[in-house]
């Protein structure tokens, strides 16, 4: 199954999108890699999807990744005595740490002592997603007194968020962890770890997943862009988490912080995702808005690896129409001409390493050859992710003996994963990609290939070879 572009889809599974039908049909219709969403359902409801998504993936043949998105560290207030209450802008409003007192007009419990320890006088608080602000006069270890600057009905359980402040919370909670071991024990490929403020958020999970995943950090609190560079070098992929980054930062920012994160991780050579809201409305209506189409098509653009659904597929009325028009607009925006220029205008300079020299190389040649295809024989995926980063304009087959990798390889830009035999000649492997390309309909005889591999096979991180091969 070739696609006709460039982009992934990633797609969130939920109650619209359980059945064997439904998660086949969004394969079908453009969905790369699926994700389960552990801020909602079961253990058994993502066993069950899981389990389906690999039963689809063994009877169409080709790789489909897994994310597991862990909820993270979510603030929220606690519970009203008489139910949702309305804050009137000037008022005062307190909020403490009384957990079995339920909450009023005038105070609610807020169960999070590490924001107390982190608050300061005229500290702003959001909440209900900013659509409330209070503003911090008076604090302590376990009170807060506030102003209300913005109004509106607050009710049980709604989120906290505090921009501007790292708070001294680790990224994991102990449901994150449960929910990590979980995951691993299914076999996920990527994890994604939520509200990353810092590198050593990543350290800390990549402790635990070891090589059993791959770890995808989501920015989506401003305090993470102040260290965008140092959490794009520890993460594997990154995920551009628009929800609560637009919360915690004025909207008109959001756009040049997407943009800023996007070139970060192309310059890496890591997968970057751009997520939420993407096709908003297709919750409820079967065709999006001309907004949401640019929003897509601007994240192509700008050379994004992949878009995200969300409520879109996991629980809109309309999953399947959502994957279909991402693709189809994914498609169009790449069959643009100035496409090409965009992404020619925003390739960053190779690194002075080895793999970098291969992929640049292989680009070079694809530009001034007429070339069906370029190869990387990978077993980790670097081979294969440095020569996507490069963005050529002939198809990337990532070949590789180990079917984890290809799973992976699914979240990036452009690669068209193949799970094969080993190889350990060169001739073998030429003649093996060749072949390659031929059954995946990527070349006919008298085409040539491009091939990039590290020798020795089977080596992770050891790029260090270019070949020109003819289809026989």
């Amino acid at each position: 199954m070739k696609r006709d572009r460039r982009a992934k889809i990633l797609a969130t599974l939920g109650p619209a999108s359980s059945s064997a039908e439904t998660i086949g049909a969004l394969f079908e219709a453009g969905a790369d890699v699926f994700r389960l969403n552990f801020s909602h359902g079961s253990h058994a409801d993502h066993h069950a999807r899981f389990e389906l998504i690999r039963a689809i993936e063994r009877s169409a043949g080709r790789p489909i990744g897994v994310l597991a998105d862990l909820q993270g560290p979510k603030l929220r207030v606690g519970t009203f005595a008489d139910g949702p209450v309305r804050l009137s802008e000037g008022e005062a409003f307190r909020l403490d740490l009384e957990r079995g007192r339920p909450g009023d007009a005038s105070r609610v419990a807020m169960p999070h002592p590490e924001i107390f320890a982190a608050l300061e006088a005229d500290t702003d608080l959001l909440l209900d997603d900013g659509r409330i602000r209070l503003r911090v006069e008076r604090c302590g270890p376990d009170f807060a007194d506030t102003r209300v600057i913005a109004g509106g009905p607050l009710s049980d359980r709604k989120g906290v968020n505090v921009p501007g402040v790292v708070l001294p919370l680790s990224a994991l909670t102990e449901k994150d962890r449960a929910d990590l071991d979980f995951a691993l024990s299914l076999g996920v490929d990527w994890v994604a770890l939520s509200f990353v403020q810092r590198a050593e958020d990543i350290a800390e999970i990549k402790a635990i997943v070891q090589d059993r995943a791959g770890v995808v950090a989501k920015l989506e609190k401003p305090a993470a862009i102040g260290s965008l560079d140092a959490i794009v070098a520890a993460a594997d992929a990154i995920m551009v988490a628009r929800g609560d980054l637009g919360v915690e930062m004025p909207p008109e920012e959001v756009p040049a912080i997407q943009k800023r994160i996007v070139r970060a991780c192309r310059k890496a050579g890591k997968p970057v995702v751009v997520a939420t809201q993407m096709l908003e409305s297709m919750v409820n209506a079967p065709v999006p808005t001309r907004a949401e189409a640019s929003d897509v098509a601007t994240a192509i653009y700008d050379g994004a690896d992949a878009v995200m659904l969300s409520a879109e597929s996991a629980s809109g009325k309309f999953p399947l129409e959502a994957v279909r028009i991402m693709d189809r607009i994914i498609a169009r925006t790449e069959a643009d001409p100035a496409y090409r220029e965009a992404i020619e205008a925003s390739r960053s300079a190779p690194q002075q390493a080895r793999a970098d020299a291969i992929g640049a190389a292989v680009r070079t040649v694809a530009s001034l050859l007429p070339v069906a295809a370029t190869i990387a024989y990978t077993s980790s995926g670097y081979s294969a992710l440095r020569l996507a980063r490069e963005r050529p304009q002939a198809p990337v087959l990532g070949m590789t003996p180990r079917v984890e990798t290809a799973r992976r390889l699914a979240l990036a830009w452009g690669v068209h994963a193949v799970t094969i035999n080993e190889v350990t000649t060169v001739a073998e492997m030429s003649e093996l990609a060749c072949n390659t390309a031929r059954f995946e309909g990527f070349g006919r005889a008298g085409d040539s290939i491009v091939i990039a591999a590290g020798m020795p096979f089977g080596a992770s991180g050891t790029t260090n070879l270019l070949r020109i091969a003819q289809i026989d």
